[in-house]
Parts: structure tokens; sequence; C-alpha cells
């Protein structure tokens, strides 16, 4: 390793639950992730680049588009507001949903409870930039034990193939270990599902242009292990 950052265990991901009674996805029980075919068709450019994006830091030099929040307003916030706490589901589509209705078509026919829904640009950042930016999500907070576990799905929406989402475990000392590291490439189309409250995670983007791609937050069940094994390679 020879980056000149690594998360120490005052990181914030650290104290993140790891494990939890929630129901899970079973293809996703060995690696904590999942690769998808292709999307079939391209999402047309002007449904992420003419979007409403907000200034938002999360893994890098980022701006967000919400397409799906808790109220259907312009947030990027978590759905755990003071006074009305919530896991992240049943989330409401914003006014940018009405701007790209390939994209809301293709998080509804995933068919699960969705969450968060949002495009990212992310600036260029080499591998040691990107480390900074490494960590869990709290994807989690409020989730009744008895309810799907939340996981993320992505789908790439520019052609990065020399970028990658740079994936690991975390080791006995609850810090990324590095002998766990995964890479998912993020050419055009590309799609996979991430448990990122398990996963640490971070995009190595070594374009020379912003990289645009779709987030959702999904709940684990039937419907998404049923949208899993039908988008698995065969």
């Amino acid at each position: 390793m020879t980056a000149t950052f690594w998360p120490t265990r005052e990181h914030w991901s650290v104290d993140i639950p790891l494990r939890t009674p929630h129901p899970r996805v079973a293809a996703m029980a060995s690696t904590g992730f999942v690769a998808l075919t292709d999307l079939p068709y391209e999402v047309p450019a002007h449904e992420y680049l003419d979007l409403e994006y907000m200034d938002w830091k999360s893994g890098g030099d980022t701006n967000f588009a919400p397409i799906a929040t808790a109220d259907g307003e312009l947030d990027c916030r978590g759905f755990w507001r003071e006074g009305d706490e919530r896991p992240d589901k049943d989330a409401v589509f914003t006014s940018n949903a009405q701007q790209c209705p390939t994209i809301a078509r293709y998080v509804r026919e995933i068919g699960a409870n969705f969450g968060r829904v949002r495009t990212i640009k992310l600036e260029p950042q080499d591998r040691d930039t990107a480390i900074r930016s490494l960590h869990r999500d709290d994807n989690n907070r409020f989730n009744p034990d008895n309810s799907g576990w939340v996981v993320r799905t992505w789908l790439e929406l520019t052609d990065n193939p020399d970028s990658y989402m740079l994936l690991m475990d975390s080791g006995a000392d609850g810090l990324p270990d590095p002998a766990t590291e995964m890479r998912v490439p993020l050419h055009r189309g590309a799609r996979f599902v991430v448990d990122t409250q398990r996963l640490w995670h971070v995009v190595v983007h070594l374009g020379t242009q912003p990289r645009y791609a779709l987030i959702t937050s999904v709940e684990s069940g039937p419907a998404l292990e049923g949208f899993v094994a039908a988008n698995r390679p065969t």
C-alpha cells in the first residue's frame, strides 16, 4: 500500500454497525457486492447533465442531483432529520425526476423499496487522493431489525473504463483490510450492488472529465433478490 493516508481507529466509519439481524441478499454474502450485466440501453446524456446539482461532498470532489429524497425536496442529507427519523427507504421523487424519465423508470423497475436516489458528478482523483475519502456508509440507521438491510446500486452513466470503485472488507481492527481489495470497473452501463455499510469504498477516477453515475439505496428482500438473479451474468 503506497498511499500516504490511511484511516485510523478514530475514523467515523469504524463505529457504524456491521453485524445485525437484518435480512440480507444471499448473493452478496461472500464478498459484499454483486456485479450485474451491463444496462442494455444508454441513458440520454441530458437526463443527468441537465439536472439540478448540489454541492455535497462524499468520496471526493462531488456534486449530487437528488432524484428521490425523504420528502421530495432537493436535499442530499440522510433521512434521519431530528424529530422525523426514518430509515433510508420510502423515498419520494423530486422535481429532478421529471427531467430524467429513463432513470426514474429504471429505479422503479428494480421493484424494491428505494430510499435516496441521486446522480453523482465526481471530478478526477488518483488513488492517493481517493484513499483520503475511503469510508463505510450509515445506511441502516433507524431501520427495524426485521426489515431488509439497505444496500446501494450503481449504474455508470459515462464511460470511464480506466476508473474503478475500490472495495475492502474490514479487518479485525475495524479498519479496511488491503488483503481484501476488490476493484469494480466503471465503463458506461456497468451495474453493481454494494453493501456499502459493510464495505469500505471509494472511486478512483483516472479520467480527465467528470464521471457521472446513478446511486440508489434499496431494501434487501425478495424484490431485490429477484432483480439480482435476473441481471447476473450467466
